[in-house]
């Protein structure tokens, strides 16, 4: 499809215009060339891409602006980095993208102390938030910044402060202060997770004296609308599903909620970049978490969310999305020659797609797999997380043990969402077996959790097609 801008024709397939895709020369060394963040932005639209580690590792990528007649210009200012982190600091009317700061007139300053730092999250300040913001990067350094003179300070080192046991890899990927909290997620993942092993992912949260630990599992985004709806968000996955938590004001508690995984391939750290959640319609977030596309309302009544509905699966590796001129705008990670391992793809390169978040709905069929427990130990009639169940066609639940007699598991749906449980029924499971469940065509609920009868290490587990 052709169409006219300022009388240039731009040519799209399927919402992907080429000419705006953002590549990578051949180097050495060779290196990705992600959409690492989206911002609309004093008359244009921001971009910038990212190498896969820091200052050096790769050639090409850069800081870009699009206009409304969609011509893409690579700022003098631009450097090859890793970064994915962008917030507008209202206060000063300055964007933060990057290592950039970006002024009304689109005038733009570099901080060069953090050039060779992996950004990934820019934050609101907790104690003087008109004048300073915290900057995290990959490797868990965690910095607060001048947005005036720019000046930097190292805070903390949250490999230490959180006891990150020298992973392979130190994997921060977002962060997001609000309601009194500053709040980090890393999504460090190995098969050492998967096994049991190993507890190498953290979600986490400062209040300005100690950090705390609130979960030891790889989380991809945290994030939330400040204290619009006294909410925030932070979403990750373990072996058995991926995980939605949520933070309510009201109370000062993190609730956990399980969600289905549409695809095995985002299951490692390295393959979950960068899932976000985005208000990307007006008090409205679209949510990508682990290969599908949900409706998430920023509202939780009586302390409780709802309504989290799937839209659609996709592949793709999706580094931010924003809204921009009426338009729903996706930045992916499209090819990577890994240095070089991948012999297959020659040139970095990764496209933007530009559609209506309406168009969201014509992408893959929500499916998945996953449940609230995977070869689990459980504890006697101590039911499990939600687990979602609204927006799928059929359902079928398999039920296992292991132990020498028999458990009797009881299924229970909340049907509006309020943490109003009901009985469904109870499933007899002789020793060290197995049984599965069809769910009628067309029965669901917002939410279905389990328990056991007896202490056990047990799994159960929904496949959704």
């Amino acid at each position: 499809m052709s169409e006219e801008a300022n009388g240039k024709r731009l040519f799209s397939a399927g919402g992907v215009i080429p000419n705006l895709a953002l590549r990578a020369e051949l180097g050495p060394p060779r290196s990705e060339c992600g959409v690492g963040a989206l911002m609309p932005w004093a008359g244009r639209l921001w971009v910038v891409s990212y190498v896969s580690h820091k200052k050096g590792s790769g050639v090409g990528t850069g800081f870009y602006e699009i206009d409304d007649d969609f011509n893409l210009t690579k700022r003098p200012e631009s450097r090859v980095g890793t970064y994915t982190n962008r917030m507008v600091h209202y206060p000063s009317n300055q964007l933060i993208m990057g290592p950039h700061v970006v002024d009304a007139e689109r005038n733009v300053r570099t901080v060069e102390e953090l050039t060779d730092v992996r950004l990934c999250s820019t934050m609101r300040h907790l104690e003087d938030p008109d004048n300073m913001v915290y900057m995290l990067g990959m490797e868990g350094k965690f910095f607060e910044m001048n947005v005036e003179t720019l000046e930097v300070t190292h805070l903390f080192d949250l490999t230490e402060e959180l006891r990150v046991e020298d992973p392979p890899f130190v994997h921060f990927k977002a962060g997001y202060c609000a309601m009194g909290r500053v709040v980090v997620a890393s999504n460090n993942y190995s098969e050492a997770d998967f096994l049991g092993t190993a507890q190498e992912g953290r979600l986490a949260e400062w209040q300005g004296q100690e950090w705390r630990i609130l979960e030891r599992k790889p989380f991809v985004e945290v994030t939330g609308r400040g204290g619009f709806a006294g909410t925030m968000f932070a979403t990750g996955w373990d072996r058995a599903s991926a995980i939605l938590k949520v933070y309510t004001d009201d109370d000062r508690t993190w609730r956990t909620y399980r969600l289905p995984k549409a695809s095995h391939t985002f299951d490692h750290l390295w393959q979950t970049e960068w899932p976000r959640i985005r208000e990307t319609e007006h008090e409205r977030f679209l949510m990508d978490c682990h290969g599908m596309f949900y409706e998430l309302s920023p509202w939780a009544y009586e302390n409780r969310i709802w309504g989290v509905r799937p839209i659609s699966t996709h592949l793709w590796v999706l580094g931010d999305f924003c809204s921009w001129r009426g338009m729903l705008v996706l930045g992916a990670d499209n090819a990577s020659p890994s240095g070089r391992l991948n012999h297959l793809a020659g040139e970095p390169q990764s496209g933007l797609w530009f559609g209506k978040t309406d168009d969201l709905w014509q992408f893959g069929k929500p499916a998945g797999w996953g449940g609230p427990w995977w070869k689990d130990t459980v504890e006697a009639d101590r039911p499990s997380d939600p687990y979602l169940m609204t927006g799928f066609d059929r359902k079928v639940l398999h039920l296992s043990h292991g132990e020498a007699s028999l458990v009797t598991f009881k299924v229970e749906v909340d049907f509006l969402g309020d943490g109003t449980w009901r009985a469904y029924d109870e499933f007899e499971v002789a020793a060290a077996g197995y049984v599965h469940h069809e769910f009628a065509p067309g029965f669901s609920a917002h939410w279905l959790r389990v328990s056991a009868d007896t202490d056990c290490r047990a799994t159960a587990y929904l496949h959704y097609t």
